[in-house]
């Protein structure tokens, strides 16, 4: 107990106590949960990883080939004040380690919420135009922007959560994982495949999944 006791003194008690109510005051309980929760969000790192870059790269080449490579400096695309801001930030952050500033640079260094706002409504037209060409169905058929927007939305606040170490165990994680690699092969099959090879979720994730609550 004492061990448990440092533990919970290390995560802080605040945090320790998430767990420490699912496990209904069973101490061994919660650390287990904790544990379990960091393992899961170390391994949906990869999946996660791959659709970040794979999405960035794609939204970069199709823009560079209907525009320039500098399209994102173009206030006539980028619409979002937000957005043009994370711009700047990029900026200032490259000139911080004394680089070049180049267009490749600034794409790497643009924030998942930066490329996910591309699919929102603002968007629409230049989904229309342009943005449509990033991905492709097996089928051959074209995307519906939404199909992009709405499992994006909830995978970016996922993605923020692991970012921060917080909680992921209540949320449905084989349904956001199967998400990000069905989006991912829309971007890039072999990225998927390569993903899909690489990624051991399922080896960590329960197959019967996560109980909490004794009773629940």
């Amino acid at each position: 107990m004492k061990v448990i006791a440092e533990l919970e003194e290390a995560l802080s008690l605040e945090r320790f106590n998430r767990y420490l109510e699912w496990a209904e005051g069973d101490r061994a309980r919660a650390v287990e949960l904790y544990t379990l929760n960091a393992k899961i969000s170390e391994r949906l790192y990869l999946p996660l990883h791959t659709l970040e870059v794979a999405l960035r790269n794609r939204i970069h080449a199709v823009m560079t080939e209907a525009h320039h490579e500098n399209w994102f400096r173009d206030d006539i695309i980028i619409l979002i004040e937000k957005q043009r801001d994370q711009i700047i930030s990029a900026n200032e952050a490259i000139e911080r380690e004394k680089k070049p500033i180049t267009a490749g640079r600034i794409v790497a260094a643009l924030t998942f919420s930066f490329w996910t706002s591309m699919f929102g409504n603002d968007y629409e037209n230049l989904w229309q135009t342009t943005l449509h060409k990033i991905g492709k169905r097996p089928d051959g058929k074209g995307f519906r922007r939404k199909e992009f927007s709405s499992p994006l939305t909830p995978i970016r606040v996922l993605r923020n959560r692991i970012a921060h170490h917080e909680p992921i165990i209540t949320w449905d994680l084989p349904k956001h994982y199967n998400r990000m690699v069905q989006i991912t092969e829309w971007l890039s099959k072999p990225a998927a495949e390569w993903c899909q090879i690489h990624c051991s979720f399922s080896d960590v994730y329960p197959k019967e999944g996560i109980t909490l609550y004794k009773n629940g």
